[in-house]
C-alpha cells in the first residue's frame, strides 16, 4: 500500500476543485458549438434541395459568412483559454516547495489532470478550426452551384412580353425600386431577386403570367367553399349582445337599445317568416365594421353619448346588427383596426399587399371610415371584393361624386366620394337619394292598448323642443317665434348640462336635461307638440314623435340648404337641396302629423299652432320604420348589385293612354334578372333644370336608377317623338337627356353614371319612375 501524504492530499483536493467548474465550462462550449454546427449545417443543406424556392437564397448567402465568422471566433476564444490556463499552471508549478525525491509521484499525479485537459482542449480547438475550414468550403460550393442555378434560370426571371399582362414588365421595374418599401413583400417571400418579383407579382397579385417551372397546382389551390347553410329567423338575441361587445358608451347605448326592443324584432320575425312562406334563404357570412367608433377615427361619439351628442348614427348601427341577427346570417362585429386586420387576413406591413386568404365574408358592412381603413390595409383585395361592401352612409353619395375619374374633372370630388362603387352600395337612413339603397332603422312600435292610453293621458298645451344640445338654441330669430310659441304651450327642453341651466335655454322652458330613453319617451306621450328649430338635420327623433302621438313642426328653408350655401353639407358628396329640416317627414308623412311653415312669417308660424292645437292625431309609424318592415325591405340586400343590364335596339315600350309617358308593353317579356320588375317603370321627360327625383316625385313615383339602362337607347327618345338630329354618348351624370337648342340627344357611355339626382336648364332628362308600396317605398307594388 501506499503511503499519502496529507499536504499532498490537500493539494489534489485543491486542483480537482478548481478544475471541476472548468470542466463543466468546456463541457458547455462543446456541447454549444455541437448545436450550433447541427443547426448551421442542418439548414445550409436542407435549403439546398433542388426544386427549392428563389426566395431562400438572400437569406442563406447573408449567413455562410456569419456562421464562418462564429466558428473562427469559437476556435480563437478555446485557443486563448489553453494559453491562460498554461500560463496559470507554470505560475502555480513555480511557486511550489521543492520536496523529496520520494515525493515527486505526487507532485506528477496531481499535475496530470490539468495537463490532459489542456491538450483536450487543444484537441477542440483544433477540431473547431478543422471544421471552420471545412464549412468555408461548402458554402463556396454552395454560392458556386446557386450562381449556376440563377444563371440556367436567368431567360425563366425576366419580365415577359405577353400581350393578355401589360403591365408586368412595368410592375417589375416598380418592385425593383421599391419593393423595401413595405415589409408585407418581404413576408410574402420577396428578397430582391428577378425570380421573386415575378412570383410574388404572378401568385400574389395577378400582374405577371404564371412561370412554367413553378407549381402552379400549389401556387393555385384555394380552400373549398363550406357547404352553403340555410338562414333561420331568430328570437333570442342573447348572443348578438355577447358579438356587440363592450367597454365604449356607445356599445353600451346601442345593447341597451337592442335589448328593449327584443320582443318587437322577435314578433316581426314571426311576421316576416309567415309571409315568406317556404323561400330558402342562405345564410351569409358578414363581417360588421363600425369605423367611425375605432380609436384610429378618433371616435368622437362614445364621449358624448352621456352629454347628448347625436346618436343617430347609432340608433341605425344597433338596428342594422339586429335585423341581420334576426334574419340568420352569421355575424363579426368589430370597432377596432386590429380586429378588422385579423378577420380580414390583412399581412403584417403597411398595407401594400393583397391579403393573406380569400375573403372569408360574403358581405361587409361598413361606413366611411371603415371603408378608408379598408383600402389602406387590403392592398389589391379592396378592388378585388369591393363588390361585397356596403356602406352605411346617412347623407347619400351620388354617382357624380362617386365616380372618381369623372369627379375629379368636373369638380365633384370631396373627401368622402370617388370610390367607384356601385351607387346602389351606399345605404341611407331615409329615401332621400334613389341612386343609393335604403337601409333606415326602426322606432318602437306601440299596440293598440298603448295607442289608446297615450291619446287620453295628452296634454294639449305642451311642446317639447327637439334637440339637446344647447348649441341648437343658438339658432337666430328664436326668440320670436318661441315667444309665440309660450303664448299657447308649456315649452319644455331635454338640453343637457353639469352643474348649472345652459344660459342658452330660456327662463319660460321648463328644462329636464338629458334623459334616458324610456323617460324620454314618456315625456313625447303627453306632449302634443314636437317643435324643430332646424337641426339636426333628418334624425330619428321625429319619427318618434310621431309614433307616440305627436305633432312634427319644423322649418321651411328658403333658399334650400345645400353644400353650396351650407357649412354642414360642404364637402359631403351630395348636391341634394333640403328644404325642410326632415324631408322624409315632409314628402311621405306630411299633414296632419307634419306641418312645414316659415319660421320667419310670423302670421303663418301662429297660425299653424293654432291649427295643431285644434288638430287630434293618432299616434302613427310609417311601416318602413317598424321592425317587420326593416326586415322585409333588407332580406335580400344580401345579393350583390350586378351590372347594369344592356340597352337594347328596340325597347319594349309604348306611350301611355294620356301620351305623357312610356310603360313598359303589357305583352312583353319581363327583362330576366331585373329588379325591380320592369312592369313597374315609367319614363317621363322632365322639364329643362329638373332633377329626375322631382320630376319622378311631381308624379307621385319615385326615380329607379335600375332602369336607366332600358332608356339609354334611341328609341326611348323616338317613341315620346322627341327630335333627335343627332346622338352622342358620352359620360355625363345628367344622360340620357334631350338639349332643346340643336335638338340633340345624349346617351350615357358610362352605366356608373347613371343617376336620378343633378339637372341643368340646358337639359330634359329621360327619367324612369316608379310606383312604391305606401309605407314601403323601396320596393313597388307588385315587388313581394
Amino acid at each position: 500500500m501506499i503511503t499519502v501524504n496529507p499536504d499532498g492530499k490537500i493539494m489534489v483536493r485543491r486542483c480537482l476543485v478548481t478544475l471541476r467548474p472548468f470542466r463543466l465550462f468546456v463541457l458547455g462550449i462543446g456541447f454549444f458549438t455541437l448545436c450550433f454546427l447541427m443547426t448551421s449545417l442542418g439548414g445550409q443543406f436542407s435549403a439546398r434541395r433542388l426544386g427549392d424556392s428563389p426566395f431562400t437564397i438572400r437569406t442563406e448567402v447573408m449567413g455562410g459568412p456569419e456562421s464562418r465568422g462564429v466558428l473562427r471566433k469559437m476556435s480563437d476564444l478555446l485557443e486563448l483559454m489553453v494559453k491562460r490556463m498554461d500560463m496559470l499552471a507554470r505560475l502555480e508549478n513555480s511557486s511550489e516547495p521543492r520536496r523529496a525525491a520520494s515525493h515527486v509521484h505526487f507532485a506528477a499525479d496531481r499535475l496530470a489532470p490539468g495537463a490532459g485537459l489542456m491538450e483536450r482542449i487543444q484537441a477542440i480547438a483544433q477540431n473547431v478550426s478543422d471544421i471552420a475550414v471545412k464549412v468555408d468550403q461548402i458554402l463556396r460550393h454552395s454560392l458556386l452551384l446557386h450562381s449556376k442555378v440563377s444563371e440556367s434560370r436567368r431567360d425563366q426571371c425576366e419580365a415577359p412580353s405577353d400581350p393578355k399582362f401589360p403591365d408586368c414588365s412595368g410592375k417589375v421595374e416598380w418592385m425593383r425600386a421599391r419593393w423595401t418599401s413595405d415589409p408585407c413583400y418581404a413576408f410574402f417571400g420577396v428578397d430582391g431577386t428577378e425570380c421573386s418579383f415575378l412570383i410574388y407579382l404572378s401568385e400574389v397579385e395577378w400582374f405577371c403570367p404564371p412561370l412554367p417551372w413553378r407549381n402552379q397546382t400549389a401556387a393555385r389551390a384555394a380552400p373549398k367553399p363550406l357547404p352553403r347553410v340555410q338562414a333561420v329567423f331568430r328570437s333570442n338575441l342573447s348572443h348578438l349582445l355577447e358579438l356587440m361587445g363592450s367597454g365604449k358608451e356607445s356599445l353600451i347605448f346601442m345593447k341597451k337599445r337592442t335589448k328593449r326592443l327584443t320582443a318587437q324584432w322577435a314578433l316581426a320575425a314571426q311576421r316576416l317568416a309567415r309571409k315568406l312562406g317556404d323561400i330558402r334563404r342562405d345564410q351569409k357570412q358578414i363581417l360588421v365594421h363600425i369605423g367611425f367608433l375605432t380609436e384610429e377615427s378618433g371616435d368622437v361619439f362614445s364621449p358624448r353619448v352621456l352629454k347628448g351628442g347625436p346618436l343617430g348614427e347609432m340608433v341605425q348601427w344597433a338596428d342594422i346588427l339586429a335585423a341581420l341577427y334576426v334574419l340568420g346570417h352569421s355575424l363579426r362585429v368589430t370597432v377596432s383596426l386590429k380586429e378588422l386586420q385579423s378577420n380580414l387576413g390583412v399581412p403584417p406591413g403597411r398595407g401594400s399587399c393583397p391579403l393573406t386568404m380569400p375573403l372569408p365574408f360574403d358581405l361587409i358592412y361598413t361606413d366611411y371610415h371603415g371603408l378608408q381603413q379598408m383600402k389602406q390595409h387590403m392592398g389589391l383585395s379592396f378592388k378585388k371584393y369591393r363588390c361585397r361592401i356596403r356602406v352605411i352612409d346617412t347623407f347619400g353619395t351620388e354617382p357624380a361624386y362617386n365616380h372618381e375619374e369623372y369627379a375629379t374633372l368636373h369638380g365633384y370630388r370631396t373627401n368622402w366620394g370617388y370610390w367607384n362603387l356601385n351607387p346602389k352600395q351606399f345605404m341611407t337612413m331615409f329615401p332621400h337619394t334613389p341612386d343609393n339603397s335604403f337601409m333606415g332603422f326602426v322606432s318602437e312600435e306601440l299596440n293598440e292598448t298603448e295607442k289608446q292610453l297615450i291619446k287620453g293621458g295628452k296634454a294639449s298645451n305642451m311642446a317639447v323642443v327637439y334637440g339637446k344640445e344647447a348649441s341648437i338654441w343658438k339658432v337666430s330669430g328664436k326668440e320670436k317665434f318661441l315667444g309665440i310659441l309660450s303664448k299657447y304651450m308649456e315649452v319644455h327642453g331635454t338640453v343637457y348640462y353639469e352643474s348649472q341651466r345652459p344660459p342658452e335655454v330660456p327662463a319660460f322652458v321648463k328644462n329636464h336635461g338629458l334623459l334616458p330613453q324610456p323617460e324620454f319617451q314618456q315625456l313625447l306621450r303627453k306632449a302634443k307638440l314636437f317643435i324643430g328649430f332646424g337641426f339636426p338635420y333628418e334624425g330619428p327623433a321625429p319619427l318618434e314623435a310621431i309614433a307616440n302621438g305627436c305633432v312634427f313642426l319644423q322649418s321651411r328653408f328658403s333658399p334650400p340648404h345645400s353644400s353650396l350655401n351650407h357649412e354642414f353639407f360642404r364637402g359631403k358628396p351630395t348636391s341634394r337641396e333640403v328644404f325642410s329640416q326632415h324631408p322624409y317627414a315632409e314628402n311621405f308623412i306630411g299633414k296632419p302629423h307634419v306641418w312645414t311653415v316659415d319660421y320667419n312669417n310670423s302670421e303663418e308660424f301662429e297660425a299653424a299652432i293654432k291649427a295643431i292645437m285644434r288638430t287630434q292625431v293618432d299616434p302613427y309609424l310609417p311601416y318602413e320604420y317598424t321592425c317587420e318592415g326593416m326586415l322585409e325591405r333588407i332580406h335580400d340586400f344580401c345579393t350583390a348589385p350586378g351590372p347594369a343590364p344592356p340597352g337594347t335596339p328596340q325597347s319594349p315600350f309604348v306611350v301611355a293612354p294620356n301620351a305623357t309617358h312610356l310603360e313598359w308593353a303589357q305583352n312583353a317579356s319581363v327583362a330576366p334578372g331585373a329588379w325591380p320588375p320592369t312592369h313597374s317603370l315609367r319614363a317621363w321627360l322632365a322639364a329643362p333644370g329638373r332633377a329626375c327625383t322631382e320630376a319622378c316625385l311631381a308624379h307621385g313615383l319615385v326615380c329607379e336608377p335600375a332602369f336607366f339602362p332600358f332608356l339609354n337607347g334611341r328609341d326611348a327618345f323616338r317613341k315620346l317623338q322627341v327630335p333627335c338630329d343627332s346622338t352622342e354618348s358620352e359620360m355625363n351624370h345628367l344622360y340620357p337627356a334631350f338639349a332643346q337648342p340643336g335638338q340633340e340627344c345624349y346617351l350615357q357611355k358610362e352605366p356608373l353614371l347613371f343617376s336620378c339626382a343633378g339637372s341643368s336648364t340646358k337639359y330634359h332628362r329621360l327619367c324612369p319612375c316608379r310606383d312604391f308600396r305606401k309605407g314601403q317605398v323601396a320596393l313597388c307594388q307588385g315587388c313581394l
